[in-house]
């Protein structure tokens, strides 16, 4: 019987919601050190692994800090339904217009509760901030976007990654992966989901080939475990760094989609590739022939 999967109540592009089963699989058990994240994103690998011990980073203050609102218990979801039902109602009795009005204080003040508003109301579920570091996506231009069952949907989820906080034992922290993953130890275990090369990313800080080489150089050094998640091909192109940084790991590929056009027609499939620095019976090398369906 397959598990249920944890959503977690920041969305982003690139979640790994689909891929959580594989990576389950490649995961070790029962790590005697930590499970540390560079990149937590949305979360939803965390929230789904489970390990006891955990480091949650990310260089976006934004996503720490809704995150280590709900640990402190400032953000439950009680909180998050009281709010979600007044600026619902705020923003259909506006028709949209409200939500520039959050997306301005937000810009000021960086409540965390604004942050969700915004990330599950603006167009497509973008991260994106500008070089002054102002969150500026628009609007999903849907008005009526906070329905009662939707405002109970993400409250539940609130409350289902508070639990998870709750009884384990999780640091968040903002700062940049290379001092994150200098922090691990021979017993830990690191999974690294960096924006993607190459391809439209909505991270708060881009990503270009010199990270991608730095990352390598510092996976290469660590004493400890890692596994990662990064595109490999689709119908289009390849991922040229597949050969240059990750070949000489193990590499396990899954087809699947991404959701980030805004018709069907550009929600293709790709392939992408988990490597790791360690052998499980079930993966073996990259087979350079696979390509996506």
């Amino acid at each position: 019987m397959s598990q249920r999967i944890i959503v977690p109540p920041i969305k982003c592009q690139g979640i790994k919601t689909k891929l959580i089963p594989a990576i389950r699989n490649l995961a070790p058990e029962g790590p005697d050190g930590r499970w540390i994240e560079p990149f937590m994103g949305s979360g939803v690998v965390y929230f789904n692994i489970q390990p006891k011990r955990a480091l949650l980073a990310d260089s976006n203050p934004h996503l720490i800090n809704f995150y280590q609102s709900v640990a402190e218990g400032r953000i439950t979801h009680i909180t998050t339904r009281n709010y979600l039902d007044r600026e619902g109602v705020l923003l259909l009795r506006s028709e949209g217009e409200h939500y520039y009005h959050v997306r301005e204080r937000f810009n000021n003040y960086g409540d965390p509760l604004d942050f969700l508003f915004l990330n599950r109301s603006c167009f497509n579920g973008l991260i994106r901030f500008n070089k002054k570091g102002q969150y500026n996506v628009p609007f999903c231009r849907k008005p009526n976007r906070f329905m009662k069952a939707y405002i109970t949907k993400i409250s539940n989820q609130v409350r289902a990654v508070s639990e998870i906080i709750a009884r384990n034992d999780v640091e968040f922290i903002c700062q940049d992966f290379t001092r994150t993953i200098l922090k691990s130890s021979d017993k830990d275990i690191i999974y690294c989901d960096p924006p993607y090369i190459g391809r439209h990313t909505d991270y708060y800080n881009g990503w270009n080939e010199n990270n991608e080489t730095k990352l390598s150089d510092l996976l290469s050094e660590i004493p400890g475990k890692f596994l990662l998640s990064t595109w490999h091909s689709n119908k289009f192109r390849n991922n040229p760094f597949i050969d240059r940084y990750w070949s000489n790991y193990y590499l396990k590929l899954h087809e699947h989609f991404y959701h980030v056009g805004a018709t069907e027609n550009n929600r293709n499939s790709m392939l992408e590739a988990l490597v790791t620095n360690y052998e499980i019976p079930s993966i073996g090398q990259l087979d350079p022939s696979l390509t996506p369906a």
